[in-house]
C-alpha cells in the first residue's frame, strides 16, 4: 500500500521510510577493500537505488541486474569518488551510465534479429494489487524524469529536495512534476476503474 497511498490521496498518512544518510568516507574505505563498508553502503542505498533504475529500466529483473553492475562498478571505482556532497547523484550516474550502455547493446542485438524487446510488467515481488496497479501505471504513463521523482519519493522517502539535488532539477521543478504525475495516475487509475 505504500505507493497506493501517495497517489489516492496526498494528504493521508504514509508509511515512514528511512532515507538514506550516506558517509562520504565510506567510498574511500570501499576503495582500501574494506568490505564491511561496503555492505553498509549496500544496506543503506539499495532500496533507494533499485527505485531510481526501476524509474529508468521499467523492468523488474533487468532492475535487478542493473543493480547488481552497478554495486559492482561502485566497488570498483569508489576510489575515484570525491566527496562533493552528491553520493547518491553520483551512483545515479553509474546506474544509469550501465543503463545507456545495455539499451545500447540490446539495440543493436534488436536490430540484428528485427524484434521488437517488450517491458516486463509482472511484478510479482509486489504483493498488494492496489500497488501493483499504480507500479505499472507509473512505468507505463509517466515521463522518466516524472517516474523517478514518484518512485524515490514513494519507495526511498527521499525528501524532494534530496530528489531535486540528485537528478539535477530546481526544488520547483521536482515539485511541480512530482504534483503533475500524479494528478496523472490519479487520472489514469480513475479511467481504468482503479480507484
Amino acid at each position: 500500500m505504500i505507493l497506493f497511498s501517495f497517489v489516492a490521496d496526498d494528504s493521508s498518512p504514509k508509511q515512514k521510510i528511512t532515507q538514506p544518510h550516506i558517509d562520504e568516507s565510506l567510498f574511500q574505505q570501499i576503495g582500501n577493500d574494506n568490505m564491511p563498508a561496503f555492505e553498509t553502503l549496500y544496506r543503506q542505498t539499495e532500496r533507494t537505488m533499485y527505485a531510481y533504475i526501476l524509474s529508468i529500466v521499467r523492468n523488474h529483473q533487468d532492475s535487478l541486474d542493473i543493480l547488481q553492475e552497478t554495486y559492482l562498478k561502485i566497488r570498483s571505482a569508489a576510489h575515484l569518488y570525491k566527496p562533493m556532497g552528491k553520493p547518491l547523484a553520483w551512483m545515479f550516474s553509474i546506474a544509469r551510465n550501465l543503463h545507456r550502455s545495455k539499451m545500447r547493446s540490446q539495440q543493436r542485438v534488436t536490430d540484428y534479429h528485427g524484434g521488437n524487446m517488450e517491458n516486463d510488467l509482472s511484478f510479482s515481488y509486489v504483493s498488494d494489487p492496489e500497488d501493483r496497479l499504480v507500479l505499472q501505471a507509473a512505468l507505463r504513463i509517466l515521463s522518466a524524469e516524472e517516474r523517478q521523482i514518484v518512485l524515490l519519493h514513494a519507495v526511498s522517502g527521499l525528501k524532494h529536495r534530496e530528489i531535486a539535488q540528485s537528478i539535477g532539477l530546481p526544488l520547483s521543478t521536482a515539485l511541480s512534476k512530482y504534483h503533475r504525475a500524479l494528478k496523472k495516475l490519479r487520472a489514469y487509475l480513475e479511467e481504468k476503474g482503479g480507484f
